[in-house]
């Protein structure tokens, strides 16, 4: 058993009781998925009020919102465990579900980076903010070399930096950095992703590429 599979094992556990509740109440995956997207648009929208925060000189308060949404994005993140695991055990599983959470997965990663870079573009670090679009480029290439290796029927899960990875990466270090009142943290999280992502996504095409036999 890898690191990954004994997390989610001692994860599961903790949120049984969650789950139970939510089916006790009817609530439902795609439900559980909305609001783990919403979630994250509001760290995202933190990201950005920090960023004026700082370009108006107000570092202090600056700080504070990039450590609180560092704290949603973590707390959105069981969200999009507990919708896979809701839909699993109220039998509610569905080739739609599956669509709407790997979409909405996308689009939170997508705008909590895009928060992030504004705010390094704002604090005056123009090259961390093209790093993070390059963590960003490498999240999409990710997910997209997975999707399409699905596509020709090859299991594609390699990797270094996959999604929980980059979801765990970039919370803690905006929670340290709010901290801190250091964007250092942020910034060294940003560089892990920007690296290990792109290597993930062409270490994911060799895979391809052995599978389908070098053709």
């Amino acid at each position: 058993m890898n690191y990954r599979d004994f997390l989610q094992k001692v994860i599961y556990r903790i949120i049984n009781p969650v789950i139970k509740f939510m089916i006790k109440i009817g609530l439902t995956p795609n439900a559980v998925t909305t609001i783990g997207f919403l979630l994250n648009v509001v760290a995202a929208g933190m990201f950005a009020k920090a960023a004026m925060e700082w370009a108006a000189g107000s570092t202090e308060e600056a700080s504070c919102l990039v450590g609180w949404a560092g704290g949603i994005i973590l707390f959105a993140g069981l969200f999009d465990m507990m919708d896979g695991r809701l839909a699993r055990m109220s039998n509610k599983s569905s080739v739609f579900g599956a669509l709407w959470d790997s979409t909405l997965d996308r689009y939170s990663e997508l705008v909590t980076l895009a928060g992030i870079a504004l705010l390094f573009i704002e604090a005056d670090w123009f090259w961390m903010g093209i790093t993070t679009f390059a963590a960003i480029i490498g999240s999409v290439m990710v997910s997209y070399v997975r999707a399409r290796a699905e596509g020709l029927h090859i299991e594609c899960k390699v990797g270094l930096m996959q999604r929980p990875e980059r979801v765990v990466v970039t919370a803690l270090t905006a929670i340290i950095s709010g901290a801190t009142g250091n964007l250092w943290w942020l910034a060294g999280g940003m560089i892990l992703i920007a690296i290990l992502a792109n290597i993930t996504a062409f270490w994911r095409i060799l895979h391809c590429y052995k599978q389908l036999g070098g053709k």
